[in-house]
């Protein structure tokens, strides 16, 4: 089913995660050129999407603005875990026959399994798509929490995390590219992608795209320049909220993701406890606030903002400089470190 869209010419600020914040144009009839519309929507990735350009009309930016929405639902669909579709084979009917037999998928499940595969070694497995084990019991204890006014709630036992762990090792994900199927011979173990398949989806849909602004939550893709050539300005959100951004970057062509503890959490005798679990303790990692990446691809964006929050500040930059992306670090007293080439793409 073709869904509506929200659309409306800017008159503020954009104000999500991060963000354009470039200056707002308005309509009117004295103004010529491209106008700047945005579109909106929130039902792909569990999150608020924004798609932000220029067009002579409405309708031109609409037509193009729905062409990424409906790439998007597509992807989304593909890569749930939670949910079914009809006529779909994704992530979650491959998860249901865990230690039964090998799914066929659409080969757009396969790229992204064997791009996890692969983004999972050279992380040094922070980020690993085969723990859906451990993050099903944060995520179980999350949701349980969310019905609290104080989002208290408990998390797993240490026998549950410690058993979990036994179970997130990829080499118990077969995948046959040539029959483009799936099987995960570990029945007790499930795929869980949500690491990188939104940056990913985005990277893919933003592809045809040259002059675009996309914001998914704590992705930003941003596709070519404005019409008059300027850059896209980027805000990175203060993990301690408020009106001031922690960065402003400006940006065209490159990805702009950021990981951190302040989203998807609940609270256990005054601790935290966040979605970013580390791989090798089965715990949420406690490294840093937030971790923003910028690099060209999304879905590379992505699954390293995940694991550099993972990983130490010496390690993390070796990781980085492997995919020439450029890192902001901030720490829990809300001090920042970053690489030369971050500083260098700061706003004036």
């Amino acid at each position: 089913m073709r869904r509506a869209l929200r659309f409306s010419v800017l008159t503020v600020c954009l104000a999500f995660c991060l963000t354009g914040c470039s200056a707002a144009i308005g309509a009117s009839a004295s103004q010529s050129g491209p106008q700047r519309y945005e579109a909106t929507w929130m039902d792909v990735f569990d999150t608020v999407t924004t798609v932000v350009g220029y067009a002579g009309s409405e309708e031109e930016f609409e037509a193009r603005a729905q062409e990424f929405h409906d790439e998007m639902v597509e992807y989304h669909q593909l890569y749930d875990i939670y949910n079914d579709y009809e006529g779909v084979s994704n992530i979650k009917t491959i998860n249901d026959n865990a230690g039964v037999a090998p799914v066929e998928v659409d080969e757009r499940i396969i790229d992204l399994l064997v791009f996890a595969r692969d983004m999972c070694e050279a992380t040094d497995g922070k980020t690993n798509a085969a723990m859906g084990s451990v993050t099903k019991l944060w995520h179980d204890a999350r949701a349980a929490a969310e019905s609290d006014a104080n989002l208290e709630g408990t998390p797993p036992s240490e026998d549950e995390i410690a058993e979990a762990l036994t179970h997130i090792s990829f080499d118990t994900i077969v995948i046959d590219e040539a029959a483009s199927t799936v099987f995960i011979t570990d029945p007790a173990q499930s795929i869980d992608v949500g690491s990188i398949a939104k940056g990913y989806a985005v990277e893919q849909a933003a592809s045809q795209f040259d002059d675009l602004l996309i914001s998914a939550g704590g992705n930003v893709r941003a596709a070519g320049t404005k019409p008059d050539g300027s850059l896209w300005a980027v805000g990175v959100q203060n993990p301690d909220g408020g009106s001031e951004y922690a960065a402003v970057l400006n940006v065209t062509d490159e990805s702009v993701v950021t990981s951190g503890d302040y989203q998807r959490y609940f609270v256990s005798d005054g601790v935290r406890c966040h979605h970013i679990i580390d791989p090798d303790t089965g715990y949420p990692a406690s490294l840093y606030r937030s971790v923003t990446i910028v690099c060209p691809d999304s879905g590379t964006a992505d699954a390293l903002s995940t694991a550099l929050f993972n990983l130490p500040v010496e390690r993390g930059t070796e990781v980085a400089q492997a995919f020439d992306a450029q890192v902001l670090w901030i720490f829990a007293d809300g001090s920042q470190q970053m690489t030369d080439g971050f500083a260098a793409l700061l706003r004036d």
